[in-house]
């Protein structure tokens, strides 16, 4: 009798053990994300291009989360409106906008000078920072973050167009990539995915 008591007693203790570390999964699990959460996020490598304002290292923003999307100046519709959306975004976050620095990293280095991308970014938030590099760094960069980007045929108006990724990244405080956003993303989801990131991570 003794030998089944101390037996179920331990069955007991095993369902309790296991009820909260279900508990602890459950409860620490991020909540519904509109972007693909990356646990354990992924090692993004370090970068040196050129603003309007001189050098810009990934490295520089250590401690901040740095929202890395790669367009050009000259794109038709696929950059304006993600600017657009990072724009509203941050306004939604508020306070919490000074947690995170967006960075435009130019795929049409030929035509976008440092000065060019970075009135470019900075047209839809001031804060923002637009940055170009040769087009040997701009390939470099642009492969170790898998991006694709190659030229397209235009018009005699546009001149070529750069088909190019566009996804967004995330890079966390510690500047590894945490977070995806596929270009269908809102600015409340956006707004929102940062939140997240800001209080959690």
């Amino acid at each position: 009798m003794k030998r089944l008591t101390i037996l179920a007693s331990a069955v007991v203790l095993l369902l309790i053990l296991l009820a909260a570390l279900v508990y602890t999964v459950v409860t620490n699990r991020p909540p519904e994300l509109a972007g693909t959460y990356l646990e354990p996020p992924v090692n993004a490598a370090d970068f040196e291009l050129t603003s309007v304002d001189g050098t810009v290292r990934k490295s520089d923003f250590r401690g901040r989360f740095v929202v890395l999307f790669f367009g050009y100046t000259f794109c038709p519709d696929v950059c304006p409106t993600t600017l657009s959306r990072l724009r509203t975004a941050m306004d939604l976050l508020g306070p919490g906008a000074g947690e995170v620095q967006v960075v435009m990293v130019s795929v049409d280095p030929e035509r976008d000078t440092p000065e060019r991308v970075s009135s470019y970014a900075q047209a839809f938030n001031p804060g923002f920072i637009g940055v170009t590099g040769t087009p040997e760094e701009v390939a470099a960069v642009a492969a170790d973050y898998g991006i694709f980007h190659a030229k397209a045929e235009g018009s005699p108006e546009t001149g070529y167009l750069v088909d190019h990724t566009a996804a967004v990244m995330v890079l966390d405080r510690d500047g590894n990539t945490r977070m995806i956003w596929s270009f269908e993303i809102t600015p409340e989801q956006v707004a929102s995915d940062l939140e997240y990131l800001i209080e959690h991570v």
